[in-house]
Order: C-alpha cells, then sequence, then structure tokens
C-alpha cells in the first residue's frame, strides 16, 4: 500500500465484499427453506441434504478450476482475434498461486473470489429446486459442479469479464446477471428435467397437470424472502465499490473516484437501490394480477421480476425497471404453464420460469431499451444492440445452459444413476428401515392417495 488513500481504499474493498458475501448467504438459507417448503414431508432430508451438499463440492471444484476458467477464457476461446486460452491473466487464480493463500500482501483476491464462489452455489440451488423429490443426490451432485464451477463460470468469462469477447464483439451487456447465472442455470434446469421426467402423478392420464401446491407456504415466503435479501448483497458484490480513473486506463473521465459496475463503468449503491427495489415491486404486482393472487407465483414474480430487469439495471430508470419486470412476469409465467401442458416438462418450483425465461426475456429487452449506449467503457467494443443481446442469450440459455445439462443428464440415465427406483419415489427419498418411520411414511402416503381419489371422483 503505498500511500494512505490507498490503504484506505483497499481495506473499505475487502470489508465491502466480505459483507456482500455475507448477505448472499442468505440466497443459500432461502433456497434451503424454499425448497423443503415446496417438497412433501417425505422427502424432506433428501431435499435439503441434496442443497447443502452444494457449499462443500462447489466451493472445492470452484477453489481448484471455477476461478481459472474466469480468467483464461474470456477470449472463446480462439473466437476474438485468434487468441487461445488467456493463460497470463489467470496466473494468479491457480490453486498453488500465493493469491489463493493466506497471505497479508493481497487482501482482495479471497474476497473477491468468496462473491463469485456465492454466484456459484447460486446456480447450482436454482438448478435443485426444479429437480426435487425424484433425482438421486450423487447424480444432482454431478450436474451442481457442472453448471456451479464450469458452465457459468464460462458463460461469465465471455459476457461478464471486462475483456469478454462477448462484450467486446456483441455488445452483450449483463450488469446484475440475467444472463450469466440465471438464464444459464434456468436453461441447465430444463436440460436436466426433459431427461429426468415428470414426478409420479404430476400428469393425469389424459395430460393435464395436477397441481402439487408446498408442503408449507410459510417456509416458501420466508424463503423467497430471504432470497430477495440475498439478492440485494448479490446486486452490491457485482460492483467493484470504490476505484481511481487513472486504475483502468484512464477510459473514465474525470477525477472522483468512484463505483463501477462488473465493466468498470460508473454507477452507484444508490442507483442499484432504486431499480432493484422497482423491478421487485413491479414483479410483485404483475404476478399477483396475472396469477389471481397466487401466493406462490406473487412470491415467485417478485423474484422473477429483478431477474428481468438485471441485465440493464445499472442503465435503467427506475420506472422502466419496474415495467420491464412487470411484462418479463406476466411473460413468464404464460410460458411455464405453456411449457408444462405441451411438453410435460415437471418443474416443481417453477425455476426454469422464475430465472431461465426472465432471464432469457431481460436480455432481449435491454438489446432494445439500451440500444445504442456503450456496453463498455472501453473504446472499441460494440454498443449494446439488439441483435447481439439475442445471440448473447441463445449462448447463454441453450449453448451453456441447456446443452450440457442435457448431455451430462443422458449419460447418467444412461447409467442408471440419474432417476431414484419408482418404489422409493412413492415410498419417499427419506425412507430408511426405522418401524415408527414406516409407518409414518405410509400414513402420509394413505393420505395423499385418498386426497387424489377424492379429485378424481369430483371430476367425474
Amino acid at each position: 500500500m503505498g500511500s494512505n488513500i490507498e490503504a484506505i481504499t483497499t481495506i473499505f474493498t475487502e470489508f465491502y465484499y466480505w459483507v456482500t458475501v455475507v448477505f448472499m448467504f442468505l440466497i443459500h438459507v432461502g433456497f434451503c427453506m424454499y425448497e423443503v417448503g415446496a417438497s412433501r414431508r417425505r422427502n424432506h432430508m433428501h431435499t435439503l441434504m441434496k442443497n447443502t451438499m452444494i457449499i462443500p463440492l462447489v466451493t472445492v471444484t470452484f477453489f481448484f478450476f471455477g476461478w481459472w476458467i474466469y480468467f483464461a477464457f474470456p477470449n472463446g476461446p480462439w473466437i476474438f482475434e485468434g487468441k487461445g486460452l488467456d493463460y497470463a491473466a489467470a496466473t494468479g487464480a491457480r490453486p498453488w498461486d500465493p493469491a489463493m493463500g493466506t497471505n497479508i500482501a493481497d487482501r482482495i483476491n479471497g474476497v473477491f473470489w468468496a462473491a463469485f464462489l456465492l454466484f456459484s452455489w447460486t446456480a447450482a440451488s436454482i438448478v435443485s429446486g426444479a429437480v426435487i423429490e425424484r433425482i438421486r443426490s450423487g447424480a444432482f451432485w454431478i450436474l451442481a459442479i457442472l453448471v456451479g464451477s464450469v458452465t457459468w463460470v464460462i458463460g461469465a468469462s465471455w459476457g461478464w469479464h471486462p475483456d469478454g469477447w462477448m462484450v467486446k464483439l456483441l455488445g452483450y451487456h449483463d450488469a446484475y446477471a440475467s444472463g450469466v447465472i440465471h438464464a444459464i442455470a434456468g436453461g441447465f434446469a430444463l436440460g436436466i428435467l426433459v431427461v429426468l421426467g415428470p414426478r409420479l402423478g404430476k400428469f393425469r392420464p389424459d395430460g393435464t397437470p395436477r397441481d402439487i401446491p408446498p408442503h408449507n407456504p410459510w417456509m416458501v415466503t420466508l424463503g423467497l424472502f430471504m432470497i430477495y435479501t440475498g439478492f440485494w448483497g448479490f446486486y452490491a458484490a457485482c460492483n467493484v465499490p470504490i476505484i481511481a480513473p487513472e486504475v483502468i486506463d484512464g477510459q473514465i473521465t474525470g477525477t472522483t473516484w468512484t463505483a463501477t459496475n462488473i465493466y468498470l463503468a460508473p454507477t452507484t449503491l444508490s442507483a442499484i437501490t432504486f431499480n432493484f427495489l422497482m423491478s421487485l415491486s413491479g414483479g410483485l404486482m404483475a404476478a399477483y394480477v396475472v396469477s389471481k393472487g397466487d401466493a406462490f407465483w406473487t412470491y415467485s414474480g417478485g423474484l422473477a421480476g429483478i431477474i428481468t430487469a438485471s441485465a440493464g439495471n445499472d442503465l435503467y430508470h427506475p420506472i422502466q425497471a419496474m415495467f420491464i419486470a412487470a411484462f418479463g412476469v406476466y411473460c413468464i409465467y404464460k410460458l411455464h404453464h405453456w411449457v408444462e401442458r405441451k411438453f410435460k416438462i415437471d418443474d416443481a418450483v417453477g425455476a426454469v420460469a422464475v430465472h431461465g425465461y426472465a432471464g432469457f426475456i431481460g436480455l432481449v429487452i435491454a438489446g432494445f431499451v439500451l440500444w445504442g449506449q456503450p456496453s463498455s467503457p472501453y473504446e472499441g467494443y460494440a454498443a449494446i444492440n439488439p441483435i447481439g443481446m439475442f445471440i448473447g442469450a441463445i449462448i447463454m440459455f441453450f449453448v451453456l445452459g441447456f446443452l450440457p445439462a442435457y448431455i451430462c443428464a443422458r449419460i447418467l440415465n444412461a447409467l442408471g444413476v440419474l432417476r431414484v427406483p419408482r418404489k422409493v419415489e412413492l415410498e419417499g427419498l427419506d425412507f430408511d428401515n426405522n418401524e415408527a418411520y414406516q409407518v409414518a411414511v405410509a400414513e402420509v402416503i394413505a393420505s395423499e392417495k385418498a386426497m387424489v381419489s377424492e379429485m378424481t371422483a369430483g371430476q367425474k
């Protein structure tokens, strides 16, 4: 630290990211509560443990190679100017590098790494909710590592890194990860669901879907409010808290030290506070109206509204953010139910819609609303444009999301390790040899069979 101002800036930046990481931990707490509330009693522990083990598995793999990927792959590879992996930029992100250890010479790398790690947990947890009550834990953990430590990190390197080829060539702009995390994770979940199939009893013989309501609506509600809170921290973690203009080669004009977004363009916490709350509000109101007051979709719609607006929430006016969120929620609600009926996709918590469809739509909208705006403060980069953002949305949702998940799920399914056996699914994934537990499970199954019989009789 060469001066007092540099020392204060470094210490403030370290503390800033540390606080955002603590806030973002609430996202994972919220997902655990949300998924347990959405699952049925006989699957609670399996659902909880499946999501809990994301923490150690993705943390370790992200340490060994996920962080390195972010710095090594901004060129494609070989998409931009024929360049391959950026080995020079990736030094310092390898597990044996000094910056990846407990040294006082680098106060920033650990907390910045942790912020990205919490993004990785989020990507994996998004997928977790969609596949509850029927996927094997081991298969899910393989898929969680793939999305959490590989595919979303590649997306970040291509479309989020200041030197990413999608930013340079396509004018891709995704300030708060509509595509980089949410579209990828939503597409990834869809790729698994196509292979995994629906829960037993989800669709009637005539193909119409049955509603399987959350076991505990209160826990779902509290879980989503936890996610809102953590997502607010997520927004802050997507920014650089304070930076001098000369640090980024004079691309920021003037002499004022400022916060920047991930692309190193000036922004403020005040700006993202306006837009976060307005997009949350637009999403909640639209979801309440379109779902006719359904609590599950109202709360989920608040999250979907934020995600829809996230791509451009560093540049939108707050009123724009509200209307974009509302429009996105209307679209994803209708699209979710159409896909469910048409293709018999059983997304247990609507994760594909809330994250994947909302992220995709948000990128496309940003391409039109922000048309002509700089994607980055650096000269020579393409401006934001509808074609570039649409191509970017396809890359995020399908190329980095759906496709790798579908291929991996097909392999796991061919090996017979993707889905639990029918008997286990009927009895419950928490089933064990405890006699009292078996009696309790039998009572629950009998109760649910009676409910189904009553519904069937009522329809006749």
